[in-house]
């Protein structure tokens, strides 16, 4: 086992494959934005982008009656949410699927609604946006989460964090600016609170985390690993009054 040396793609699929949720979030956050949308019994074809293994998608398969796709990039997640899904037996409802947000593998105007929790900042807000527009029916909506400035003022310390993890953080008032010239009709914003990153994220996470130093002892790319993902909390616990997730409400014109 110690021979073993698994990538950081590979440690970050393994830490995050056995969670609930692989980002900052919480059923009642997910809830609280669906309560922004008319109609949801007329929504016949959902889309959950970067669904990761699916715990935001079984809740909004609670609340619709339409088909829901999961999509993500990892087999491991689709395999997760998949299972899930027949244990739940929803699996006539819930689909997950491989793909790429940013090459959606779907026919144009397919959905009433394109949901992505913690996902478009991988691919940037405004690429996202644009991309998806094309996919979603005229008054679908879209629904996503993503890091935000909660203020004016940025310490560097964090701000270079951010940037050096490949994150471009914007505030709220720039994001809902993004999101009408993307051809949206502005909907609500709200910030998620501070148990979504602690109870529902970091503290799940530490324990895998710990699993990974157990099943790989001394191994140095894993205790690297685990020490980035540690910094994060120390970062969040610093600077928490700066930045949060940020729920962003649209709907197609």
């Amino acid at each position: 086992m110690e021979n073993k040396q698994p990538s950081v793609m590979d440690l970050l699929i393994e830490t995050h494959a056995g969670l609930e949720r692989q980002g900052p979030g919480s059923p009642e956050m997910t809830r609280k934005a669906l309560g922004f949308l008319d109609h949801l019994d007329q929504i016949s074809h959902a889309a959950d982008l970067g669904c990761g293994s699916g715990g935001q998608t079984m809740v909004l398969a609670q609340h619709l009656t339409g088909a829901i796709i999961g999509l993500d990039l990892f087999p491991d997640f689709i395999h997760a949410l998949n299972e899930n899904a027949q244990k739940q037996n929803m699996e006539k409802q819930v689909k997950g699927v491989v793909g790429s947000m940013d090459e959606l593998p779907f026919e144009k105007e397919t959905f009433g609604l394109i949901w992505s929790e913690g996902a478009i900042d991988n691919i940037g807000f405004e690429k996202g946006l644009t991309h998806w527009h094309g996919f979603l029916q005229k008054n679908g909506y879209v629904v996503v989460s993503c890091p935000s400035w909660l203020t004016k003022e940025r310490p560097a310390v964090i701000e270079k964090f951010w940037s050096d993890a490949g994150s471009g953080l914007d505030s709220i008032e720039h994001n809902v600016e993004v999101l009408q010239k993307c051809g949206y009709q502005f909907i609500a914003s709200f910030t998620l609170p501070e148990t979504c990153w602690t109870d529902n994220y970091f503290i799940p996470r530490e324990a895998a985390l710990k699993g990974l130093l157990k099943k790989y002892p001394g191994n140095k790319t894993v205790e690297a690993f685990v020490a980035e993902n540690r910094d994060e909390v120390e970062q969040y616990v610093k600077y928490k009054q700066y930045y949060g997730y940020v729920f962003y409400i649209g709907k197609k014109i």
